[in-house]
């Protein structure tokens, strides 16, 4: 996922985004386990998605603190 389309949704649906991803790689990691997973790229594009949005998350809670 791109940071331009993150960026565009509300602080609940990054929340609820992050916490999908990590089921997601929480299920790929279990297949990778065993020995079923197809794509174990998707782990890494996964967590680097996570990555992105706790930086949103991160950045918006800055600015708001720093507007009050």
């Amino acid at each position: 996922m791109k940071a331009k389309e993150l960026l565009e949704l509300s602080n609940d649906d990054l929340h609820l985004k992050r916490k999908e991803l990590k089921m997601d790689n929480f299920n790929m990691r279990l297949q990778q386990q065993l020995g079923q997973l197809e794509k174990p790229h998707r782990i890494r594009e996964n967590r680097k998605d996570i990555a992105r949005i706790e930086t949103i998350l991160t950045q918006r809670k800055h600015t708001a603190a720093a507007a009050k």
